[in-house]
């Protein structure tokens, strides 16, 4: 049947001619006769009753109610572009009716459409004269360019329900969010991989850098061990004697308990390096007439200038200056740069007490604060039965100490000399000797300084092997001590019961420019002491030995000598040091 469209205003009826070019259905009415004869010819629709737009499949209820949807299009009937026989009993003049198509061979009957489309309606042609908008009939649409949808594509469904294919998902949003967190999560791993092994990487060469340039500073300055301490500059060895050194001679003199003590101050300009070279007072020596004498003699007898060219002489040195330090000096330098800490080695009792059993002035220990008075009566201690040598020591420790507190700019170091309102020696000004503080406070206070003390045989001499660490390498120089043969060996022998008596001896030989040859002790006491000589021609050297020990000329007699000895003694109980 054709499909018509009843607007409910009365009897009039309209049916579908086509559509327009923008898929809306086109209507026109229907005349009374042709309705007429319609009604009689009228196909049968199990949907007729329901109204145009009913969808059963849309029904919840299928209860009837016709889902009257005006935007949606009716699917027009199938058309199989044959044209059925005109019957002729309904030639009314009027265009053939088409009869549907039964494609499950019905023979004829009437077909069911969904859609309550007249079976037998086929596309009617568009009659532009006869079209009319029915009313409350929305008018065309205006549908953007494009292509377009056959009128009856659209299914049973609205467009409405498939909003969800163009609209976008927020979940792959979502997705694309934590796609680009790990990406990013991973790239900044990466990148903190890279950075530590750059890190690793620069750490490993500034490592590097320090240890070869801290090897190169320690083989340019010689202190590698194994190395020779002499690195010349540019990597070419220079020997100790081509290294530049400066060089002042100490002489402290001890005025309240007599006796000097003598040390040389050493600033090695080549390999930065600072040293107190202490010198025993039996170094060997000889004076400007050629005799064989002692640095304590020379010191006494000679002065600075001759002991100084002595001691250029015996160690092949040159010496720029002598610095005399009486010790009331040294206690006032001390308090100037605000006393010193040393290590101890022993207790030292207070020269001013008038007790005793009172507390020592100096204790024994580390790291021990003298003022100006215990550093001076540190330095000049020396206990019964102790070698020179061990004084020596205490004093090279206390001039270490003042050199540590000592300012390292050179006029700051210059006004604390002149502050000492001391004498110098011509050879040496204020300037000079404060400028020379200077250097050598810096090293000490960098650790670029030590003490050494110049080994001296018994006789007083230096032998090659001994010598050659301090004469050598500290100095520079090379050992020249007197010949043997121009000093009288003197072998002394202690059989007086005091154990001191040899050392005394020892010193006073010495001094008188004899060659001291250690004889041991006696296995019993003896109460005179003896003076032997073996030649004739040692005679009178040997009495010149009692002379010099304070011995009566009773005791020179003819007898057995210790082997390479000139004049042997021996200590009796009647030897007095005090009398020599």
């Amino acid at each position: 049947m054709n499909d018509r469209y009843d607007a409910g205003y009365g009897s009039d009826q309209y049916e579908l001619v086509g559509y327009d070019e923008y898929g809306q259905p086109v209507y026109r009415q229907i005349p009374a006769q042709q309705q007429q004869h319609q009604q009689q010819q009228q196909t049968y629709d199990p949907y007729a009753g329901q109204g145009y737009g009913y969808d059963p499949y849309n029904d919840p209820g299928r209860q009837g109610t016709p889902a009257y949807d005006p935007g949606r299009q009716a699917p027009p009937a199938y058309d199989t572009g044959q044209q059925a026989p005109v019957h002729p009993a309904h030639d009314t003049g009027q265009q053939p009716v088409t009869p549907a198509y039964d494609p499950y061979g019905t023979g004829g009957h009437p077909v069911h459409d969904p859609y309550g489309q007249a079976a037998t309606s086929g596309r009617q042609p568009r009659v532009a004269e006869q079209t009319a908008h029915i009313p409350q009939q929305a008018g065309p649409v205006h549908e953007p360019a494009g292509p377009r949808q056959a009128p009856g594509d659209e299914g049973d469904y609205d467009t409405g329900q498939f909003a969800f294919v163009e609209a976008p998902d927020g979940d792959s949003e979502d997705v694309i969010d934590w796609l680009n967190f790990t990406e990013n999560r991973t790239e900044r791993r990466e990148e903190a991989k890279r950075r530590a092994r750059s890190r690793m990487t620069a750490l490993v060469v500034v490592l590097a850098l320090a240890v070869v340039g801290g090897a190169g500073y320690l083989w340019y300055a010689g202190k590698l061990p194994g190395l020779s301490s002499s690195a010349a500059k540019g990597g070419t060895a220079m020997s100790a004697a081509a290294q530049k050194r400066d060089v002042v001679v100490v002489h402290l003199h001890n005025t309240s308990g007599g006796g000097t003590s003598t040390v040389l101050l050493v600033d090695n300009t080549t390999t930065k390096q600072g040293t107190t070279v202490l010198l025993p007072n039996a170094l060997a020596m000889t004076d400007d007439d050629g005799s064989t004498t002692t640095l304590a003699k020379s010191v006494t007898d000679d002065g600075s200038s001759g002991t100084r060219d002595q001691l250029d002489t015996v160690l092949g040195t040159n010496i720029e200056g002598t610095w005399r330090l009486d010790t009331p000096y040294l206690q006032n330098l001390v308090e100037l740069v605000g006393n010193i800490d040393i290590d101890t080695n022993t207790d030292v009792p207070d020269p001013d007490a008038k007790k005793k059993g009172q507390a020592p002035l100096v204790h024994q220990g580390k790291d021990q604060t003298l003022s100006g008075k215990a550093a001076v009566a540190y330095a000049t201690y020396r206990a019964s039965g102790e070698a020179q040598n061990a004084q020596l020591e205490r004093f090279g420790q206390v001039m270490q100490g003042v050199l540590r507190k000592m300012s390292s700019d050179s006029s700051a170091a210059t006004v604390t000399v002149q502050t000492l309102a001391q004498i110098l020696d011509p050879s040496l000004t204020d300037k000079d000797l404060g400028t020379f503080l200077a250097k050598l406070a810096d090293l000490a206070k960098g650790g670029d300084y030590k003490t050494a003390l110049l080994p001296v045989q018994s006789d007083g001499t230096l032998s090659a092997q001994t010598s050659s660490s301090v004469v050598k390498d500290i100095l520079g120089g090379t050992a020249k001590s007197p010949s043997a043969d121009s000093a009288v060996r003197v072998s002394v022998q202690n059989a007086s019961g005091v154990k001191d008596n040899t050392d005394k001896a020892r010193v006073v030989l010495v001094n008188g420019g004899y060659t001291f040859l250690e004889g041991g002790t006696g296995s019993g006491t003896e109460a005179a002491s003896k003076v032997l000589y073996s030649d004739a021609a040692d005679k009178e050297n040997a009495t010149e030995v009692a002379k010099t020990l304070g011995l009566d000329a009773g005791a020179v007699a003819k007898g057995t000598v210790g082997s390479g000895a000139d004049v042997s003694v021996v200590l009796g109980q009647d030897y007095k040091p005090s009398s020599s």
